[in-house]
């Protein structure tokens, strides 16, 4: 219920000022104008209190009447936010734009979640249960493929004294009620809300020692992130940020994606939301967007409510974390997000920093990537969230400050390179730019579950041979490549094998869109194998060209086409025929190894 009137002092774009809320915290939710304008007050001097607006601030005038929500900037969560789509305040569009059109109209509003529709719950404790904050009361078959688990709300605890037996019921049917320790009865529906700005609680933060495999070999075998990890993918326009990410939420193994479209181009908006309901899901076989959630906030809505969507996607985030899942947020750009920080600061006449971002901004950006991780929810589960923030650095500087601010709280960092998107070489990672600080936590996993050579020893030595490549390329373009000695050429050719047959992956390809991490081991021992032997043909004297001439040179770059997930003994096949090609050519020139 409103606790608090006051009426518009001044209007300045998206921050207006009020007066008569002296006792209105800052945080909590208003409603502005005759039109109920959603609004967040962010400040308080002397008898003047500072809203900022999530919607369009046209027509509000000073004497507009003020009302105090009585509570925080909140999301809803309960059974219904599988699969739907989302402006930056959780107003779902599909329902918007019954009510209002394409466009969202001032002031129109729509419950989060729906009110009408019967859930199936199925209870999972019993009467006389002693239960804790955060822990399972039921299940909810909400899609095909996810259980939603009806969590109790955090902060309440008792002995149950009812419960609903199974059946259908609506968000807000109470199914369960609780004596407290006071002696109070309190009825629990499957809705409940979250003020977005506060993290949820967890019994205890976990070591992220799985990765989050993604299928493209660039990352999971040379940058890779941990489930419950923060990873930073920078790149100027062109570089294929939005492609990659479709990729990731498409192929990586979290069970619940977010993609969060923070200001972005109302055309990659729209293309999101046209693509992803078609996506097909590779693990359930169904449509991706029944694990999917989608918060669309393009750059022509309310810079105020773009602020917003990155907290109303971790909330949602860490909701699901709490179930249970491990779920992957994509945030597409955080540098719009920062934009918006910079407007608003403006706006309300702060101080400006470097490049007229707030002071704050590195605080911000701290405060949202540290809600990721891996955790054991008060449900007594395991979660994680995995954060993946998009950066859009202006002429891909990566030296400006919302870059070199995030590069500080991310352990992993792949740089989009503008030369490379430009060779048409995608994913467009740069080798020498980017690094993960996740490698030791995760060998281990990688050597359990991928039999073979050592996983750190092969990226180690990939990794020197495309440094080592780079240095002589370098050297390459002032005195020509055939002035190189023969061992040096083979470092660069082996270093071409390892961007064409490797790196490079093409996200329309039926065979090499998703790659396994025992294929992606399989190609990287068979280019190794190649250099060594190569390197020991050199020793005998065979020249370079006698064996770049040979046929299995130009086969290894096709090996990730040629040869599907399911199929991988064919690589023990060409690995047969590649020895048995190089011991003719030793037999040739008479000497054996």
């Amino acid at each position: 219920m409103p606790s608090a009137v006051g009426e518009v002092w001044s209007v300045n774009g998206p921050v207006v000022i009020a007066t008569g809320l002296r006792s209105t915290p800052v945080g909590n939710q208003v409603s502005v104008g005759d039109i109920g304008l959603v609004g967040e007050v962010v400040g308080v001097r002397g008898d003047k209190t500072i809203i900022q607006v999530y919607e369009d601030t046209t027509g509000i005038t000073p004497g507009d009447a003020v009302v105090d929500r009585g509570f925080p900037i909140s999301v809803e969560l309960g059974p219904g936010l599988m699969g739907n789509i989302f402006d930056g305040i959780q107003r779902p569009l599909e329902v918007i734009r019954e009510k209002s059109g394409i466009f969202v109209e001032n002031g129109v509003q729509a419950d989060p979640l729906d009110r009408s529709r019967f859930w199936e719950f199925v209870p999972k404790v019993s009467e006389g249960d002693e239960l804790e904050e955060g822990q399972i009361i039921g299940e909810v078959q909400e899609t095909s493929f996810v259980v939603h688990r009806v969590l109790l709300p955090v902060g309440l605890r008792g002995r149950v004294i009812w419960v609903a037996g199974q059946g259908k019921y609506r968000i807000t049917d109470v199914v369960l009620k609780l004596e407290t320790s006071e002696g109070k009865t309190v009825g629990v529906s499957m809705l409940q809300r979250w003020p977005v700005r506060k993290k949820r609680p967890v019994r205890r933060r976990l070591k992220p020692t799985i990765p989050l495999i993604t299928g493209q070999r660039v990352i999971d075998f040379l940058f890779p992130v941990a489930l419950g990890g923060v990873s930073a993918i920078p790149g100027g326009f062109g570089t294929g940020k939005t492609i990659t990410q479709h990729q990731l939420a498409k192929w990586a193994s979290a069970d619940i994606v977010i993609y969060i479209g923070c200001g972005e181009r109302g055309n990659e908006i729209t293309q999101v939301l046209e693509e992803f309901p078609h996506l097909h899901d590779p693990r359930s076989g169904k449509p991706l967007i029944e694990r999917t959630i989608i918060i669309a906030n393009t750059s022509n809505m309310p810079v105020a409510a773009r602020e917003a969507s990155v907290y109303t996607g971790i909330t949602i985030a860490e909701y699901f974390r709490d179930q249970g899942y491990n779920v992957a947020l994509m945030a597409d750009s955080t540098s719009r997000w920062a934009e918006a920080l910079r407007e608003i600061a403006g706006r309300l006449e702060m101080m400006p920093a470097e490049e007229g971002y707030p002071a704050y901004l590195a605080s911000r950006l701290g405060e949202f990537y540290e809600r990721a991780g891996y955790v054991e929810a008060l449900s007594g589960n395991n979660g994680s969230i995995t954060v993946i923030g998009a950066v859009s650095p202006p002429g891909g500087d990566f030296s400006e400050p919302v870059t070199m601010h995030t590069k500080r709280f991310v352990r992993t960092f792949w740089a989009l390179d503008k030369k490379l998107a430009g060779q048409r070489h995608f994913p467009s990672i740069n080798w020498m730019e980017s690094y993960s600080g996740y490698v030791e936590d995760l060998a281990k996993w990688w050597d359990e579950q991928v039999k073979g050579l050592s996983w750190s020893q092969m990226r180690t030595r990939i990794s020197s041979i495309l440094q080592e490549a780079d240095r002589l390329e370098k050297v390459a373009q002032l005195i020509g490549v055939d002035a190189l000695p023969d061992a040096q050429r083979l470092v660069i050719e082996t270093a071409r094998l390892i961007r064409t047959g490797f790196l490079q992956q093409n996200a329309y390809s039926e065979v090499d869109s998703f790659c396994t991490p025992e294929k992606a081991t399989k190609i990287i021992e068979v280019i190794l194998e190649f250099y060594d032997r190569a390197s020991s043909l050199l020793a005998m004297g065979i020249h370079i060209l006698t064996i770049l001439e040979m046929e299995v040179f130009s086969r290894i770059m096709r090996l990730k086409e040629e040869i599907p997930n399911d199929r991988l003994e064919k690589f023990d096949e060409f690995m047969e025929e590649m020895r048995e090609a190089f011991s003719q050519l030793e037999a040739r020139y008479g000497s054996g190894f």
